[in-house]
């Protein structure tokens, strides 16, 4: 089974990454972006064939080590 958990800051912390590549796109000449914010994505293989108990899994993952969760967000997709 394949989860996928995806990380963000939380709104309202400054994100200087998020800033950087937006101001590198602006000198590239690309039009239109507003504002963007970075993140990470995590790809996950799980040995559990139970969609319950693998979701728990990668959440106690996240919530112990992929995420910060003081400043960021996660989100967890169980792909099957």
């Amino acid at each position: 089974m394949k989860a996928r958990v995806t990380v963000t800051l939380k709104n309202g912390i400054l994100d200087p990454q998020g800033k950087a590549i937006e101001g590198a796109l602006k000198s590239l000449g690309v039009d239109g972006i507003a504002s963007v914010r970075q993140g990470k994505v995590f790809d996950i293989e799980i040995e559990s064939g139970d969609k319950a108990k693998a979701e728990a899994t990668v959440k106690a993952a996240a919530d112990k080590l992929l995420a910060n969760t003081v400043i960021e967000n996660y989100r967890v997709e169980v792909l099957g």
